[in-house]
């Protein structure tokens, strides 16, 4: 069975996903009596976009002195977010003044945000993450997905490699939050990208797609998928208010709409093939219903916020301790596919 994870985008609510995973990786731990086991070591195919796309990175970065071992456990993934999340999204008066709150530029300045994404990753290469995997943005300038693929390096070289800051600057550049984010291949072509969540914000059935593709041609019947999301989007909006809209007032809203819709329109249709081969037990969906106290906001990354966040997902795998259960079997039984592609 070819074993997929996927996560969705949301910024700091990737907080959720991350505990959750911190609670798969912990089972997977005691269940093997490995306290060295992580994530990339069960699973044969990963996809990630935007906060998904940076905890993609994290869990595939390889450490430095056995590159065959992740550098990062699940713990000090989410710890990104919870210990700098404040540096992320955080701006001067000036340029809060300057961008209006968004509305004339962006509102945050990337400068923070890329300089975390180097201390992390350095120079390491997407080429050079420990799995496959898959992590979409949107070329601006080509009008066309573009998908960062850690596999696609043995048949493009290096024209398909980028360093993996990169790659996490790129798909998640989200309009009105960042400034597009312009790369260059290490062939030194450039690409101006922004977060792949504006087409894909739960990358889970372009992952399907992928696999589905490998050399060995798996079927939806040979394969699981856990899809982990950032919580649901239940922020109402009322027509008497919304009908009047113009194009200012819906840009936040369609942003909000756009990735729920696209996420949600992804898991019916996962869940109809995986039903129509008589597997829909190898199809998981993990969504927290509510954000409790927590807020829908992307960019919310107070104190407050952050530790109703962690509340979340903690609930969450606690809420879904038999299913983490069972997926840990299913991680376990056989192992990872080491020729996948």
């Amino acid at each position: 069975m070819k074993k997929i994870l996927s996560i969705d985008g949301g910024g700091i609510r990737g907080i959720i996903p991350g505990r959750i995973l911190v609670e798969l990786e912990a089972k997977l731990q005691v269940r093997t009596q490995n306290p060295q086991a992580r994530l990339a070591d069960f699973f044969d195919f990963f996809a990630g976009t935007s906060t998904g796309g940076i905890l993609t990175c994290l869990y595939l970065c390889p450490d430095k002195a056995d590159p065959a071992k992740s550098r990062f456990s699940a713990q000090e993934a989410v710890d990104l977010y919870v210990k700098k999340g404040g540096q992320i999204f955080d701006t001067t008066v000036w340029h809060r003044i300057r961008a209006a709150g968004g509305i004339l530029e962006e509102k945050y300045d990337a400068a923070p945000l890329e300089k975390l994404l180097k201390r992390y990753f350095g120079d390491v290469r997407l080429s050079q993450l420990r799995k496959p995997c898959i992590i979409p943005a949107y070329d601006i300038k080509r009008r066309e997905a573009h998908f960062f693929a850690q596999h696609d390096f043995a048949k493009k070289g290096s024209g398909s490699d980028f360093l993996i800051r990169d790659v996490a600057r790129a798909t998640s550049a989200a309009p009105t939050y960042f400034e597009v984010a312009s790369i260059d291949s290490l062939s030194h072509v450039s690409y101006p990208l922004v977060d792949g969540g504006v087409f894909a914000n739960n990358p889970a059935l372009c992952a399907y797609s992928e696999v589905r593709n490998a050399k060995k041609d798996p079927k939806a019947a040979d394969m699981m998928i856990l899809s982990i999301g950032t919580g649901s989007q239940n922020r109402p909006y009322d027509y008497d208010v919304a009908r009047n809209w113009g194009q200012i007032g819906w840009v936040q809203p369609v942003i909000d709409i756009m990735m729920a819709g696209a996420a949600e329109t992804t898991d019916y249709h996962l869940t109809r093939m995986f039903s129509a081969v008589n597997q829909p037990d190898q199809y998981i969906r993990l969504q927290p219903a509510n954000l409790g106290d927590a807020t829908p906001d992307m960019d919310n990354a107070s104190e407050e916020n952050i530790k109703a966040l962690l509340q979340v997902g903690t609930e969450t795998a606690q809420n879904c301790h038999a299913e983490l259960d069972r997926i840990v079997e299913m991680l376990v039984k056989d192992g990872p596919d080491p020729v996948l592609f």
